[in-house]
Parts: structure tokens; sequence; C-alpha cells
């Protein structure tokens, strides 16, 4: 029986012991609720952290916000010959069935959801093209862009706006915060292989 490519809240919640999740958002959305157990690194982090991934105990589970940032991580994944599934409808689908969300200690950063933040930026960006468009027709170029843009995201399920966002320094994980979810996601897979060496014995 072939592993599937994704599972739903209900599924996922009744596996969640046996699987390693990895939430793919940035450090402040992450911050803001996530599955519980969950690692986050970011999507940009992911072929860096891929030794790690690959000795991850049990099933990979890969969760974004939505879907689509944990379908692209997937891709990269396969790429690299690392299977994995993702999670239907993401956090928020996981939030919406009534699933528990863990959240840091109080005072660890946490920021806006990437959508929200492409929202702000792509409705500024456009305000801002269309009132500088009262001062030269060339102006209202910018806001053409950004709704040719948002049309071109659309039908290809990515965003070049947030992969630029990501990069903000409010988006990046801190080194060392990153070196310790790698850490901790190398030393599960050596305690799996413990295990495993045990029962073999």
């Amino acid at each position: 029986m072939s592993t599937p490519l994704t599972l739903d809240p209900g599924q996922a919640l009744g596996r969640l012991p046996e699987l390693t999740v990895i939430d793919v958002r940035t450090p402040g959305e992450y911050a803001s609720g996530h599955l519980p157990g969950a690692l986050n690194i970011p999507l940009d982090q992911l072929r860096r952290a891929l030794p790690a991934v690959r000795g991850a105990r049990g099933e990979l589970l890969l969760v974004c916000a939505s879907g689509a940032r944990a379908e692209n991580a997937q891709d990269i994944l396969a790429e690299h010959g690392v299977r994995a599934m993702t999670l239907t409808g993401g956090t928020n689908g996981w939030a919406g069935r009534g699933h528990e969300l863990h959240r840091p200690a109080p005072g660890t950063r946490a920021s806006w959801s990437m959508e929200r933040q492409v929202r702000l930026t792509a409705g500024t960006v456009v305000l801002a093209g269309l009132g500088l468009g009262q001062l030269h027709p060339a102006w209202l170029l910018l806001s053409a862009g950004v709704a040719g843009g948002l049309v071109f995201s659309a039908l290809t399920n990515t965003c070049g706006m947030a992969a630029l966002l990501a990069k903000l320094p409010h988006n990046r994980p801190r080194p060392a915060d990153l070196d310790a979810t790698l850490a901790r996601l190398a030393g599960r897979g050596a305690a799996t292989s413990s295990a495993e060496a045990t029962d073999v014995a």
C-alpha cells in the first residue's frame, strides 16, 4: 500500500504521534500557532535542512498556512528523493476543525500570516500606483503590474511577493533557532534508529 500524498486534519490527528511534522511557514507565523510537536523549518531554509530531514523518524508531514507552501516543500523534497505528505487545508484547516494549536511561551515574537502580509503589501502598492497616477499616467502601470502578478500567482499557485517578503528580517529564523530545530530533528532520527537496533537485537 503506497503512502498517501495528503492527510486531512482528522487523519493527521490520529497519526500525529508517529509523524514528524515540519511547519514551513516563517518563524513569526509559526509562533502565532502551530500543530503540536511541529518543527519550524521555513521553506527557504529547507534545502539547508535536507540532511536532518532525511534522517527524521517516521513519515514526514509538511504544513503551512493553507497548503500551497507545503506543496512546494513537498516538490523540493521529492527532487531529492525524500517522500513527504502535506496537510489538506494547512494550519487554517486544522484550526477550523477545532484541533489544538500550540503557541510558544509569552514574549516570543509573532507576526501576521504570509497571506495577510501579501494582501497588505499588494493593496498598498496598488493604492500608491493609483494615487501617483494622478500625477503621471505611467504610475498606473505599477497597479497593473500588481494585478497581473496576482493573476499569475493564482494560475500557478506560486507567489513571488510572498517569496520576497519571506526574506525580510522579521520573517527569517534566527540562526540559533534553526540550528536548534535541526538538532532536535536529527536527535529524533537517531533515537528511532537506536530503538530499531534494540528491537532487532
